[in-house]
């Protein structure tokens, strides 16, 4: 009696060490799970054994690198991350029961997964890169990721540019499912998003992350109300390279216009120094126009700060050319004066050589030294204007000695006044509209 049960023992044995090395591997575990055969309602329906027990889809977005942000169609080109967890009732095993299983990977194909779409999302299907395989553990709990290289729309606030600091929302909803039938959140806080993105971002490009926030809303829209994850990311602009190739040279520039004040009016270079530096400004602008789009509702501040310079330039050339009318129009008058001084003169000693002439013949011989020749001859005449003539030039060698010495004319006293007091105004308005765009433009900004 003892080796029959001896032999009933042992075939006992034989048969739970084979059942228990079969339960060690992953294809017993599916088949425990019924996802070796092939049934869609798995993948399908939502993974609940009460209906009305709505699903808790829990998700986590990272950045891995801010691409591109264009001003012109409003979008924030971006790498993330986006990890996705839920509750699968019908995923549950005892790991005990084989082996310590404790995680199993399960193609995406043969479970439900959320239909969780981004709204602000404007990029093509194809750059989305979903995780074929999904992670469940033996409390049902499943994990899913995907990394996609998203275009988001987004609403640009370009009045502080380039100190700007944007603001893009990302918000991530379901399909089809009402908030009774899936609500969603996120596994991290905002600190742990942001620090995690800071060390997961392989590039920024101009942009840096300042911070990562998260709430939930639930919208209505005809009588359904849906559940929504809002991840709120703020990023700010490195404005050095504007700097350098836009703010600085604007502010060269108009340094330059102010120095051109002491350039001489005599030297003729003025007025063309001036137009070359309004001439700078205009190709400056049309760089401006290549950056900032035309549907801005108010005007950048980078925008008032150029067009008030090229106001500013443009204002000094007008007064360059109404200085230098001044100038001409006094030259213009001094030598007119000049030469009707010279024909006076010209005609009055012509008129006393032929009064001397003619008192001679009248009242008889004069004494050598006070005669004056004759005008009939051709040689009198010759002398007489070789007399006129050492005159002028007499006269001019007096009053070139003279010229530092005499007072400027009316209009050129003028044209000094204008000159003058509009350098003053100019320099005061200057320093007035640079103090005001520091405290409204980089104060702010920054």
């Amino acid at each position: 009696m003892s080796a029959p049960r001896i032999l009933v023992f042992v075939a006992l044995i034989g048969v739970s060490s084979s059942q228990t090395a079969s339960d060690c591997s992953y294809l017993s575990l599916l088949q425990h799970l019924n996802l070796t055969a092939t049934n869609e309602l798995l993948s399908v329906m939502r993974p609940v054994k009460n209906w009305m027990t709505p699903s808790s889809v829990l998700m986590d977005m990272y950045m891995y690198g801010i691409l591109n942000v264009d001003e012109k169609s409003q979008t924030v080109t971006s790498h993330i991350w986006v990890q996705m967890g839920w509750q699968n009732e019908f995923l549950t095993w005892n790991s005990s029961d084989f082996c310590g299983i404790h995680t199993l990977t399960i193609p995406t194909s043969k479970l439900w997964i959320p239909d969780i779409f981004i709204q602000e999302d404007a990029s093509d299907s194809g750059s989305t890169q979903r995780s074929a395989l999904a992670s469940a553990t033996s409390s049902g709990w499943v994990m899913v990721g995907a990394r996609q290289r998203l275009t988001a729309t987004c609403q640009l606030r370009l009045q502080m540019f380039p100190f700007d600091t944007q603001v893009c929302n990302f918000t991530f909803s379901s399909m089809s499912s009402d908030d009774g039938s899936m609500k969603l959140g996120t596994f991290s806080n905002d600190t742990t998003l942001t620090r995690l993105s800071e060390h997961f971002m392989v590039t920024q490009g101009e942009w840096q992350l300042l911070h990562m926030e998260t709430f939930g809303i639930n919208v209505t829209i005809h009588s359904v109300t849906q559940s929504k994850l809002v991840y709120r990311v703020k990023i700010i602009r490195k404005p050095l390279l504007y700097l350098v190739i836009f703010i600085v040279p604007l502010f060269y520039l108009l340094v330059l216009d102010l120095a051109s004040f002491f350039i001489s009016e005599g030297s003729g270079e003025k007025m063309s120094f001036k137009v070359t530096v309004l001439l700078s400004i205009s190709v400056l602008l049309l760089i401006l126009k290549d950056m900032l789009p035309s549907t801005e509702d108010k005007l950048p501040m980078i925008a008032i700060y150029c067009v008030a310079i090229f106001a500013l330039v443009g204002l000094s050339v007008l007064e360059a050319m109404l200085i230098s009318f001044l100038f001409e129009l006094d030259g213009h008058c001094d030598k007119k004066e000049k030469r009707c001084v010279d024909a006076e003169e010209e005609i009055q000693l012509e008129t006393e050589c032929h009064r001397e002439s003619a008192g001679s013949v009248e009242t008889g011989p004069v004494k050598p030294e006070k005669s004056c020749l004759p005008l009939d001859g051709p040689s009198g005449r010759d002398l007489l204007k070789r007399i006129l003539m050492e005159v002028k030039e007499a006269r001019r060698e007096i009053e070139g000695r003279e010229k530092e010495k005499r007072k400027p004319g009316y209009y050129k006293q003028v044209a000094i006044i204008i000159d003058s007091v509009f350098f003053f105004l100019y320099f005061a308005t200057v320093v007035t509209f640079l103090t005001f765009m520091y405290i409204m433009w980089v104060a702010n900004g920054l």
